[in-house]
């Protein structure tokens, strides 16, 4: 069994340091690593970024991020995943990871992800350029994760873990106002996680959202951001056989 601890939406400025460290030193006695779910930033500048790799340097399990809609807004995603990078975080987009927990290996596929909608409410590339060039990006993403997974499982790992900023699925939303759907999520994401395969998806974004989810193909989905989880971080147990995901 794999003890997963997640958070997403912790929204760090100038003024947070200090703030979630003290519960992520306690992170050995509960869980095997941490998955950083986007967002981690307020409005995306390196200044905030170094607040961030501080607050997880040096921490005794593997941190594996990616970054969401506002760790973008200063346009300086590279130099956000540069500094976080040098604090030993891993930062994947269309990537994946292999992490040793204790003997077992894990992998992590991880993209941000974008928005377009859900089945029968969803956005198509049709029309003028920019809509179609909004949900290509949103295809890019999802194909980006799906090619990630389906390496994890060539790598033989023993569990696999999609990490995404953006929603794979409408049911961790609910709470959320259904007219900006369509900016929260997309069901291209739900696809490239059922067709790559993953024994749990761990998503942040929707602050109003709902914890629990579950694609069509029953892989279990967990909304994790932190206005949701209303905690430093949650922890999941992330079985090796059969039994998938849960709620510690």
């Amino acid at each position: 069994m794999i003890r997963v601890a997640a958070v997403g939406d912790i929204h760090m400025g100038a003024e947070s340091q200090g703030l979630l460290r003290p519960a992520f030193d306690t992170l050995p006695d509960c869980a095997d690593l941490l998955l950083l779910a986007g967002d981690l930033t307020r409005h995306g500048t390196p200044e905030e970024a170094r607040v961030v790799a501080r607050e997880v340097q040096g921490l005794a399990v593997p941190v594996v991020a990616v970054l969401g809609n506002h760790d973008h807004h200063d346009d300086q995603p590279e130099k956000v995943t540069g500094l976080l990078q040098d604090a030993g975080v891993t930062v994947l987009e269309g990537q994946s990871t292999v992490l040793d927990c204790a003997g077992t290996r894990v992998g992590v596929a991880g993209t941000k992800g974008f928005g377009g909608g859900f089945v029968g409410r969803s956005a198509g590339e049709f029309g003028e350029p920019l809509m179609k060039e909004f949900v290509r990006y949103s295809r890019r993403c999802a194909d980006g994760l799906r090619e990630a997974l389906e390496e994890l499982r060539e790598r033989d790992c023993e569990a696999r873990i999609a990490l995404t900023h953006f929603s794979p699925v409408a049911d961790t939303l609910a709470g959320e106002p259904l007219e900006i759907y369509p900016f929260l999520g997309s069901y291209l994401l739900a696809e490239a996680i059922d067709t790559g395969g993953a024994d749990l998806a761990v998503h942040g974004h929707a602050h109003r959202g709902t914890e629990h989810g579950m694609t069509a193909g029953g892989v279990r989905v967990r909304n994790v951001a932190q206005p949701v989880i209303r905690r430093a971080f949650n922890v999941y147990q992330l079985h090796t056989a059969d039994e998938g995901a849960a709620r510690v």
